[in-house]
């Protein structure tokens, strides 16, 4: 009981925190599921209401998604997710994480200190971030955080940012989904309680967060995306000397 009271709490949280800085549900739900269920059960777990919170946000934000950076980005992200995976049988998962870590904390630390406006790719070569994030995302695994650090880099309003970056995890998700419920379906049944929990609290951070996101000034919002893409960079790599 207490357990699911905690996850409630953690998902709205992540919906809340995802519908602000674009990415966050994978991150926050899932090391906490997989202490109760084990990591691979919990990513296909999280995927369910990481799915809805990010549909549901897709939608509700529908007309700010760049469609040509959606495109471009999107494109060469798959492209290099595949490539990311591949590359990822040649590394350590310690040196992997390391690489992923650093490079979100110089990301993290110029979008914080104001930096990252001299380091603005434009839409151009949106390709090129497409393609990098996309690798980083096949080596560790973690899509979300990576494809917000790279977005950082164009000149998107919030609005755009977020939808930009909801509607490519929305095409990652449905690819991905339908393959956790064809292999774990017997494990997934199992867990339905724990994912209704998390999808009922998803949900309602995702409603509340968007909220907030229509208040924040431009800066700001830039300001609380490094901070947040800090943290992550931070956290991988304090895991790779713990």
């Amino acid at each position: 009981m207490e357990f699911n009271v905690i996850v409630l709490v953690v998902a709205f949280i992540s919906g809340a925190v995802a519908s602000v800085v674009g990415f966050g549900i994978g991150s926050l739900l899932t090391p906490l599921l997989a202490v109760q269920v084990g990591t691979k059960i919990a990513v296909a777990s999280v995927s369910i209401p990481h799915f809805l919170g990010t549909a549901y946000r897709c939608w509700g934000l529908r007309q700010h998604v760049d469609r040509i950076l959606l495109f471009r980005f999107g494109f060469m992200s798959a492209l290099g997710g595949f490539a990311g995976a591949a590359l990822n049988t040649c590394a350590t998962n310690t040196s992997i994480t390391l690489v992923f870590g650093v490079l979100l904390i110089f990301v993290g630390v110029t979008g914080v200190f104001g930096w990252d406006s001299r380091i603005r790719l434009g839409k151009k070569r949106s390709w090129l971030a497409g393609a990098l994030s996309g690798m980083f995302g096949g080596l560790v695994g973690n899509q979300g955080g990576i494809r917000s650090a790279a977005l950082l880099s164009f000149d998107l309003s919030k609005e755009a940012f977020v939808a930009t970056a909801t509607a490519i995890g929305v095409i990652v998700d449905l690819a991905r989904v339908p393959v956790y419920l064809f292999t774990e379906m017997h494990e997934i049944r199992q867990n339905l309680t724990v994912i209704g929990i998390s999808c009922a609290g998803v949900m309602i951070g995702t409603i509340v967060g968007m909220q907030y996101l229509r208040n924040l000034p431009e800066q700001f919002f830039r300001k609380i995306v490094s901070a947040a893409v800090l943290c992550l960079g931070a956290s991988a790599v304090y895991k790779c000397f713990n």
